[in-house]
């Protein structure tokens, strides 16, 4: 299990060493900083990144949802905001730029909900590069932000989206229409589609829908894209 670490008031499990060449920031499921989240956040520090997931839910009791209570999961998610959510990421890149890393070489890469603040953050000035899996809201907001169509103009970094044709929650039609809101931000964007990837096709802590094959590419694609966009410090 990862240390767990506070940084202005968001607690944070790190994962890796502070010596690494880039940090990532580590963006929570809707079922909290669970097993599966924290076992990201070590596949990706060895990878070679310094990772650090904040607890988005520790307004609300740092929960830790199961994968079938669903509306347990939505009265925590509906308790998030702009602005607490704004202080979480602000906190995880704060604690990484004071061990040394500047914004060039911090990431970020969220999962579910973790995937819509993701690319919110990469509209922030924080992070150096952004990748969400299947990030919802993407035609209608949510957590008090605009939809995904409508930030993603504005992002300040590198992102790349990783969606399901399967996730009936975000029907493919949103999701072209986030490629080419994206692809007017100045940045450097895709998105890759899996033709038989469900929501939350990555999790392998949900077997009704993990997909190991999409999966498997999907986590390569996102670790060679954050390689590549951020600064080696």
């Amino acid at each position: 299990m990862s240390p767990l670490v506070t940084h202005n008031g968001t607690p944070l499990h790190v994962a890796g060493s502070d010596t690494a060449a880039r940090g990532l920031i580590v963006l929570q499921e809707a079922f909290g900083v669970n097993d599966h989240i924290r076992d990201v956040a070590e596949r990706f520090a060895a990878q070679g990144f310094y990772a650090v997931a904040p607890v988005l839910f520790h307004r609300t009791g740092s929960a830790e949802i199961a994968y079938d209570d669903f509306g347990n999961a939505m009265t925590h998610m509906g308790a998030l905001n702009r602005e607490d959510l704004t202080t979480d990421v602000s906190a995880a890149a704060g604690y990484l730029v004071a061990q040394g890393f500047s914004r060039a070489s911090i990431g970020v890469v969220g999962y579910c909900m973790g995937g819509t603040v993701a690319l919110f953050t990469g509209t922030l000035g924080l992070v150096g590069a952004a990748v969400s899996f299947y990030g919802g809201g993407v035609s209608t907001g949510r957590f008090g932000l605009p939809s995904l169509i409508e930030l993603a103009p504005t992002l300040q970094s590198p992102w790349l989206g990783l969606y399901g044709d399967l996730d009936r929650g975000i029907p493919v039609d949103d999701v072209e229409a986030l490629r080419a809101a994206a692809a007017t931000s100045g940045q450097t964007t895709d998105i890759v589609r899996y033709a038989d990837g469900d929501h939350g096709f990555h999790c392998d802590g949900r077997p009704d829908v993990f997909n190991p094959s999409a999966a498997a590419d999907a986590a390569a694609r996102a670790t060679t894209f954050l390689t590549e966009s951020l600064s080696a410090r």
